[in-house]
């Protein structure tokens, strides 16, 4: 054993030996132990304690970080990407040129020819020639026409400055003949009128001239420009000269690339003269917005028009909405403006209306709704319209029983409730259908009908291309009702309806060569569209056609 705890349990020895001997006064006996001594707790219930958390802190502490941005560059290798395999379009071949040159009965004459270049050094352009004639001489005396319209067009894109300069020009003439006193003779046995083809001829030729600046691309503040002029100069061979000035600036700010504001200012003058003077001078203010929303459009404007000091306001003002992605969707809309009546646009409609005419301004209000979708590939629109039109122009013969047939304008307020559609069905490839129809109802203040304007129109055609373009087949329905008209007596009554079937084919023997053939009015309908004035039966146009 270790010496130095030896020595320490000798001293702790002594030590208590020491205290046992200072203890001999204390008393001695015996004591007796009755029974062993047992301890026991009594039973208690058990105390469960829970556990309760802190509430927790709400407190809301703005913490600033200040994290300076470093660029990091990231190398990594260019993916590989493989394109997935699709069947190649078929390739079209393009033609900057279509001519077509041939003849037909009764002793017709046809001529039709474009030229078109696309930027060619930042430059546009276009020339056109068309001639069509017919002589129905043999059939009805003097039922002729002969419709002549050259024109050119171009356009040269400033690539530094982004502004584009358009300049056009074109030459039309027309000629009518005042046949209408053969349904004279018809009518009056005791009558045999005839004339020779230069006392009943009306020659009218329009010069047109125009020019524009507008930016040709796209602007950094995203605004669209263009300021422009337009004139004509018509005359016949009856004393008619009229002479028209379009002045046009339009500047529209693009917002979000989707929500246009356009401010458009139209200046318009006509100078009508026949013996006596006339000008027709309107003048337009027409500011709009319009919105482009996911599902609908809005469009919010107004058309401020003036005519000899007076101002009118008309609406211009649209919503559409889609409610079924392209399947259906719905619009409404108000719309008014001054319609000029002038003799160019009256001749076009009619060109057997007088040379001395009232020209004036139809004033027109229109409200109308519709659907419009696209189901299956076919595209279909319908709608109805309410139209108020004051100065509504009507066309009524001068005297009944004249034999140079020529007819007067007329005017009235009326009201036209219209109910329209159209749809086209491209059915299967190639092949493509298109129809329309319209119903006009109207309502007039003096007159008793709507004299020589139609209330009924269904048409419809189909297109067929085959044979890798090579093959194209077409053909027309046309169905028109009687329009009204005052006979001899000056009672009411109606023309007999019009209904024109047509086709044409066209088939190219080589790329560039080919050959067409037109056959209208298959039913050999002559009904009279104007007042004594039966159109031409069964004609038919055949020749060749080039393309290059």
């Amino acid at each position: 054993m270790n010496r130095s705890i030896q020595y320490i349990l000798g001293g702790l020895f002594l030590f208590c030996t020491h205290f046992l001997v200072a203890q001999d006064d204390l008393p001695t006996g015996e004591v007796d132990v009755i029974n062993n001594f047992n301890a026991r707790l009594l039973d208690t219930e058990p105390f469960t304690l829970r556990p309760i958390l802190p509430p927790l802190d709400t407190s809301t502490r703005r913490q600033t970080y200040n994290i300076l941005t470093r660029a990091i560059e990231v190398a990594y290798p260019a993916p590989k990407i493989r394109p997935l395999r699709i069947r190649k379009a078929e390739k079209q071949d393009l033609y900057n040129g279509h001519f077509m040159l041939g003849g037909g009965l009764p002793n017709a004459a046809y001529m039709e020819g474009s030229y078109f270049l696309d930027k060619v050094e930042n430059f546009d352009f276009r020339v056109h020639a068309f001639h069509h004639s017919a002589n129905n001489n043999k059939q009805v005396e003097n039922q002729r026409f002969g419709w002549n319209d050259y024109g050119l067009e171009g356009t040269y894109y400033l690539n530094e400055e982004g502004v584009a300069v358009n300049g056009k020009m074109n030459y039309s003439h027309n000629a009518s003949f005042f046949y209408g006193y053969n349904d004279l003779n018809e009518e009056l046995p005791d009558k045999n009128f005839s004339f020779e083809s230069g006392e009943v001829r009306q020659r009218v030729a329009i010069f047109d001239i125009g020019a524009s600046l507008f930016n040709g691309a796209r602007t950094i503040l995203d605004f669209n420009y263009k300021a422009g002029f337009d004139v004509y100069i018509l005359q016949d061979n009856f004393a008619t000269r009229e002479r028209g000035f379009k002045l046009e600036l339009e500047g529209t700010k693009w917002f979000a690339e989707s929500h246009p504001l356009t401010i458009k200012l139209v200046t318009d003058f006509t100078t009508y003269k026949n013996e006596e003077s006339k000008n027709l001078n309107n003048f337009f203010l027409q500011p709009s917005y319009t919105y482009h929303g996911d599902i609908f459009k809005v469009k919010i404007g107004a058309n401020i028009a003036s005519n000899e000091d007076e101002f009118t306001f008309f609406p211009d003002i649209e919503a559409t909405a889609n409610i079924a992605q392209d399947l259906f969707g719905v619009y409404v809309g108000a719309e008014g403006s001054l319609r000029k009546n002038s003799f160019r646009e009256l001749n076009d409609y009619n060109p057997f209306i007088e040379s001395r005419i009232d020209v004036r301004n139809t004033s027109y209000y229109r409200f109308y709704g519709g659907i419009k979708g696209n189901i299956q590939g076919i595209d279909y629109d319908g709608q109805l319209g309410y139209q108020t039109a004051e100065n509504l122009a009507l066309y009524q013969l001068s005297d009944p029983l004249d034999s140079i047939a020529r007819f007067d304008v007329l005017y009235d307020t009326a009201t036209i409730f219209t109910i329209k559609g159209s749809a086209s069905a491209p059915l299967f490839p190639g092949f493509a259908l298109t129809g329309t129809v319209s119903q006009h109802i109207y309502s007039l203040d003096n007159q008793e009908k709507a004299w020589h304007l139609p209330a009924f129109s269904l048409n419809v055609g189909a297109a067929y291309t085959t044979m890798e373009n090579r093959l194209r087949l077409t053909g027309d329905f046309f169905l028109e009702n009687g329009v009204p008209f005052r006979d001899s007596d000056g009672v009411a009554r109606n023309l007999n309806a019009l209904f024109d079937v047509s086709v044409g084919a066209e088939l190219f023997f080589t790329d560039n060569i080919g050959g067409f053939i037109k056959i209208n009015n298959l039913a050999n309908n002559t009904r009279q569209r104007f007042q004594r004035y039966p159109v031409m039966g069964l004609n038919a146009l055949f020749g060749i056609s080039a393309r290059f």
